[in-house]
């Protein structure tokens, strides 16, 4: 598996660390909107570029599907983090990670449960080792 660059992975330790820090700081049991809203202010506040509930279109084969899903976070237009606030995170919220990953054609992202009693208990990381390596034959809405 091809890790992100170096750039990337100090961005990925800060949201982990933001991340943390939320979590000790307020605890679980919220609402994952709280999450959300929480964690892009203080991603925004780092410094990065932070954008929520960005829906993606999503070119496969020829064929366009507008809105075809829509990422929690998405952090310097490379990052996206899936919030959550359940009690114990399931294989479908990876695969759902996984499927943002690909046809989006973003190189990283995370799931992170702030449902979790412990922290290092809810965070999921998941590489997307096709953007790492080459362009993406699938397209999505990016900014240019």
């Amino acid at each position: 598996m091809v890790e992100p660059d170096a750039q990337l992975d100090a961005i990925a330790r800060q949201i982990v660390d933001i991340s943390f820090q939320l979590h000790r700081d307020i605890g679980p049991e919220l609402l994952e909107s709280a999450y959300e809203t929480l964690l892009s202010a203080k991603l925004t506040a780092s410094g990065m570029d932070v954008e929520r509930q960005v829906a993606v279109d999503v070119v496969v084969d020829g064929l366009r599907l507008n809105s075809a899903f829509r990422i929690d976070l998405l952090v310097n237009r490379a990052i996206i983090i899936e919030v959550k606030s359940v009690e114990k995170t399931l294989p479908v919220h990876s695969k759902q990670l996984l499927t943002y990953l690909r046809l989006g054609g973003f190189p990283l992202g995370f799931v992170i449960n702030f449902g979790t009693a412990m922290f290092r208990d809810g965070i999921r990381r998941l590489i997307n080792s096709d953007a790492l390596l080459a362009p993406s034959r699938l397209g999505a809405n990016q900014k240019d």
